[in-house]
Order: C-alpha cells, then structure tokens, then sequence
C-alpha cells in the first residue's frame, strides 16, 4: 500500500508558486499572438497593416493628416507614412522613456484614452502599435516633427537602436516600416495587394478629402493606385451602383451632428431588388450592424410610410409598408463617428451605444423629410418603387408560407426528389445539390445513405439577381432547397434550424455546370448568408478525367494533374485517358470514391472574405446591366486557358 501511494505521490506533478509565470512587456503578445490580433493566418499578417494604418487615420480624422502611403516593399516589408504630427518624441513622466519608445513596447499606451489626443478614434484599446511591434523581427519608426528628424528601431518587440535624432526637416508626419517575424506567422508571410488596395479604397471613401496611395514594389513592374474622394460616401455609394440602374440620378445624402456624435448617411436606389447596406464606425466596418443601422432602418421606414399617407400613396384600409419593402433596390452607406464607441465584443462588428439609435433615427429622419419634400419627382419613383416591393411580398406571402417548414424532423414535407439520409444529426448530416436526375441516380446509388442527402435539380436555376421574391419564391427548384434546408430565407433566416451542416453544390466540371454553381452561390448569397457565413456551403470537386493503367484506375481533377499524373507512370502498359462528360456518365462506385467519399474526396469551403467585393462581382456576373459584365470577361479572359465549346 506505501508503495503505491509513493508511486502516485512521484508522477504527481507539483503545482505551486513556482509555477506562476508572468509575462513582462510584449512576451504576452508573442506567447498568444491570436488573442490580440485574433490569427496568425494571412488575415492576421494583413491586420498588422491595419493596425498602424489606423493610427494614422486617427491624425486624419483629428484633421492634422490628409496623406497615407502604404508601401508593400520587397521580401514584404510593409512602409506606412503620414503626413501628421508626428507621435511624440519627449520624455514621457511615468517611464522617463521617450513617448514613441513608450508606444511601440507597452500595450494600452496611446493618446486615446483621456480624451486630449483624439477626439475620434477607431484603434480603442491602445495595442496596436505595439503589437506590431511584438509581433515583427523588425520594426523601424522614423518621426518628423519640431524641425528635426528622429529615428529608433526594435527587434521583435525589444528595443534594437535607441531613439536619435538623424536630421532636420521642415515636414511633419510618421514612417513606420516592419517586416513580420516567419517564426509567428509560420503559414505566410507574404501579402495580398488586392486585400490592401480595396480596404484602403474603404478608408478613403469614409475620409472625404483623405489621399491614400498603395505602391507594391516587389514586382518587376511597380504598381501604385492613388484613392482620394472628395464625394466620400456619396461616391463610394456610386461607385457600389455601378453596373446597376439607378433610379434617380444624384445619391441622397444626409449629414449631422448632436452631442459630439457625427453621422453621414449616402442612399441611392436602383431598379434591382437586392439591398446592399453597408455600415461604419468610426472607419470600422460593423458587420453585423448595431445600433446606428437599427436608427436609420426605422427612420427610413417611418419617413416613407408617413409620406405615402399624406400623399394618398396609401389609402387609409392599406397597411403600412414593411421595412423590407422600403429597402428593396437601396445601397446605403452609413458612417458614425463617436467619441467613445461601445463595440460588443473584441472583433468590433456591433456597435452598442444606445443613444447613436435615437440620434440617427432623429437627424436622418429631419433630413429625408426634407428631401422628400423638396424633390417631388423622385419621391414619386421611390414610392412607386416601395409599393410594388409590397405588392410583390403580399403575393410572394403565400409560397413563403407553404416552404417554411413545421419542424426539422417532419419528413413527410419534405420535397419528393429529396432522398434524405437517415441521420437526424445536422452536424454529421450533408446535402448534395445535384445537377440533373442522371447524376442525381448516381448519387443515390453510391452515397453513404447515413449521413448524405441528395437533391437533384432540373436544369439551371432562377438568377435572383434578376427577380423580384415572388418569382423566386415560385420557382419549383428553389422551394425545394428551402424546404430541404429548413432555414427559411431572408429576415426569416434562422441557422439553428439548418437539416444539414454541409451543403455541398455538385455540378459537371464543364461551363454549363460552372454557371449552375454561379446561379446557386448567388442564391445562398442573397437570401441565406449566414450559410456562407457559418461555412456551411461547399463546393465538390469531380474528377474531369480517369486513366486506366492495366488493373488500376486514376483519377485527375484538371489538365494540369492529368499531365502530371502520366509524366508519373510507366509507360508500359500505355496508360489509357478518359474525359468525363458529366457526373451521369460515372457509375455510382466511381462517383462515390472520387467525390463522394469523405476519405479520398476534395471539397472546397465557400468563404466570405469581403462582402462587399462578392455584392459587386455577383452583380457585374448576374445583374441585368451587360456593359460590366463585358469589361469583366475582356479583363480576365487572358486568365482562362480552357473553354469547353
């Protein structure tokens, strides 16, 4: 018995005072990067663009800086200049370091906490320069400021070369250049101009007035893109209807400002069915709202609802039009700023302040009411436009009714083609959407009948980019994917009640089967986003070619792996190449072992990077407008080696 107990006693590991770590400085930053920066993936290494980027928006929003030049420099190092004050170069009291040695190495250290450095302020907890700093082998701060230049550089977040002053200059403003440490971000370290480019585009269209330029130098041939608006938001509103017909010429635009809180609102409509709305705080992108967009949205509806009765658009028996009907066909762009921002939760994507609601309901109201008033003409368009929304929902009322399901588990509503898998589990379950009945035969004849569902379509889909919710809602293929899904769409949309944790489009590896693809993807963008969102939604990946070698059997998904796979075997026996015309054409044993099989088969997650970037692709590809649609294929058509005829 001692025996055993001292065997017990010895494996036991000790836990006392001795195992109490404390991390000093950045060491926390670098010992759990994701808890700051959130990955440490390619969307983290871009963050850290962001983060200093920021800071020199504060100097633009506090009006002391109208320039920011962001340079992807070669063996990506990042350059990020401005023209403002300059961060502080004196002794700072309560370390006797120099304020910049203070920002760049101590975490909530900054002029945004007591209210007398920024008035507005978009980085709020004070880290992001020093977490940068942490986070990259090299970091170097140039500051020009009261006549002289000063210059100090860190290595990983330690002090490398202290602060000194390396000449004189009339300018004011920062340079802060760093290279991100390979040892943090192990998956890349290597950015995507495109990524940068088109959230500096958002900076300066929130900015009005602001230049931002972006020069990438690692290629042979530099490329520079300047962006600076002077319409802000109402041209960044323009440019989002782009591609689409807008219904009255000029953007409405409201601005104002009560209790230090600014707003600018910029709407347009347009004759499509879609909303695009689009909200900011303080130049963050609040993805999931708040309550700025909940003030404009019953503004908005009020204001409408009261003209269309005073003006007889409504007679008296008629209900009030919905929020839905007054949005259908509106891009809008909000932006809020606010001295002290609530953000629920650390990514920032919701605004909280209960008082923005009642100030943007207010001065929004005050200044679409009179818009409305003093523009006669348009107001009539955009009435005509909010009833016919409201007639099309009162027809569309009874379809919607009729594929909303009871209950996930009453599979007697379920639609006839839908061979459903017997598992009740939606986190183990799988929907194929399939194109045609042949490949649906297929399907179901070598699916795993647990887990995997299969649907089959009847040739393409409704293009909802071009249709109003009635007609989407009265196409048979499209019922039948919601009822499926049991979800429901829009505003109705509910992910707890999703049957299925993996939808999975597939369709033939041809163009006729690109396009359904397309028009599905368009689908779940519209009115089930929060599938796309949760990465739900995956797209199967069929093999386009099979080689049969004696007894044995290969599969290529793409030319370029055929090649490949050939250069590989032997060429005794000479190897045999088939094409695959289409999923029918598989036996039900080849469909499930090339694409079907979770062991062996490639399945590609939909994500949604930027919404804003997909809203604008889905309507150049999709939308009624041919124009954009022509510029798109004549700038991309040098990227496409095969086209099937």
């Amino acid at each position: 018995m001692n025996d055993l107990t001292n065997e017990k006693n010895n494996n036991q590991v000790s836990y006392d005072e001795s195992q109490i770590q404390v991390l000093e400085g950045l060491e926390a930053v670098r010992k759990r990067p994701g808890m700051y920066i959130g990955t440490t993936s390619a969307r983290g290494l871009h963050h850290l663009v962001w983060e200093i980027v920021d800071n020199s928006i504060d100097e633009a929003l506090a009006d002391y800086c109208d320039h920011i030049e962001v340079t992807i420099e070669k063996d990506d190092w990042i350059r990020v200049s401005d023209n403002g004050r300059g961060i502080p170069v004196g002794l700072q009291e309560a370390t006797g370091l120099p304020a910049v040695e203070v920002i760049m190495t101590v975490l909530h250290a900054g002029g945004k906490f007591g209210g007398g450095g920024y008035k507005v302020s978009g980085g709020l907890h004070g880290v992001g320069a020093s977490v940068v700093n942490a986070l990259s082998e090299r970091t170097e701060v140039t500051v020009s400021r009261e006549g002289k230049k000063h210059f100090i550089a860190f290595s990983c977040g330690e002090l490398a070369e202290p602060l000194r002053v390396i000449g004189e200059t009339d300018q004011t403003g920062t340079t802060i250049r760093f290279k991100a440490d390979p040892d943090i971000f192990t998956e890349t370290t290597v950015y995507e101009y495109d990524i940068l480019a088109e959230r500096l585009k958002e900076l300066a269209y929130l900015n009005r007035g602001l230049r931002i330029t972006i020069t990438d130098e690692r290629p042979d041939e530099i490329r520079q893109e300047v962006f600076h608006y002077e319409g802000g938001i109402r041209s960044y509103v323009e440019h989002l209807n782009e591609g689409k017909e807008p219904i009255h010429e000029e953007p409405i635009y409201v601005e104002g400002e009560r209790d230090g809180i600014s707003i600018e609102i910029a709407l347009q409509y347009n004759s499509g069915f879609g909303e695009h709305l689009q909200s900011f705080a303080n130049n963050i992108n609040t993805h999931e709202g708040g309550t700025h967009e909940s003030g404009f949205k019953t503004a908005l509806t009020r204001v409408v609802n009261d003209y269309a009765r005073k003006n007889k658009f409504l007679k008296e028996e008629e209900p009030n039009l919905t929020g839905d009907d007054v949005r259908e066909g509106l891009t809008a762009i909000i932006s809020v700023k606010h001295p002290d921002p609530q953000f629920e939760g650390q990514t920032k994507t919701k605004l909280g302040n209960s008082e923005v609601s009642t100030i943007t309901n207010s001065l929004f109201a005050e200044g679409f009411q009179r818009f409305l008033l003093e523009n006669p003409t348009t107001s009539r368009i955009l009435m005509d436009k909010s009833l016919m929304a409201a007639r099309a929902r009162m027809a569309a009322k009874h379809a919607r009714e009729t594929t909303r399901r009871k209950s996930a588990l009453e599979v007697s509503s379920l639609p006839g083609k839908l061979a459903d898998c017997s598992s009740r589990k939606p986190a183990e379950s799988e929907l194929y959407i399939v194109e045609g009945d042949s490949a649906g035969g297929s399907a179901k004849g070598g699916r795993d009948r647990h887990f995997q569902a299969i649907l089959p379509l009847r040739g393409k889909v409704l293009n909802v980019e071009k249709a109003s919710i009635d007609r989407v809602l009265g196409n048979a293929e499209i019922r039948m994917m919601i009822t499926a899904l049991g979800t429901g769409i829009g505003s109705d949309f509910d992910l707890s009640k999703a049957r299925y944790h993996k939808v999975i489009i597939m369709t033939d590896a041809d163009v006729d089967g690109a396009h359904i693809r397309t028009l599905l993807l368009t689908f779940f963008f519209r009115f089930m986003r929060p599938l796309i969102e949760a990465g739900y939604v995956y797209i199967a990946q069929p093999p386009l070619y099979g080689i049969k070698q004696g007894r044995k059997e290969y599969y290529c998904l793409d030319e370029e792996e055929l090649d490949a796979k050939l250069q590989e075997l032997p060429q005794t026996p000479k190897p045999s190449v088939s094409r695959f015309k289409g999923l029918g054409e598989m036996n039900p044993e080849t469909l499930w072992e090339t694409t079907m099989n979770p062991e062996n088969r490639v399945l590609l997650q939909v994500q949604l990077e930027n919404a804003v970037e997909a809203n604008e692709i889905f309507e150049q590809l999709m939308g009624d407008e041919v124009e954009p649609r022509r510029q798109f294929i004549e700038d991309n058509a040098a990227n496409v080696q095969n086209l099937d005829a």
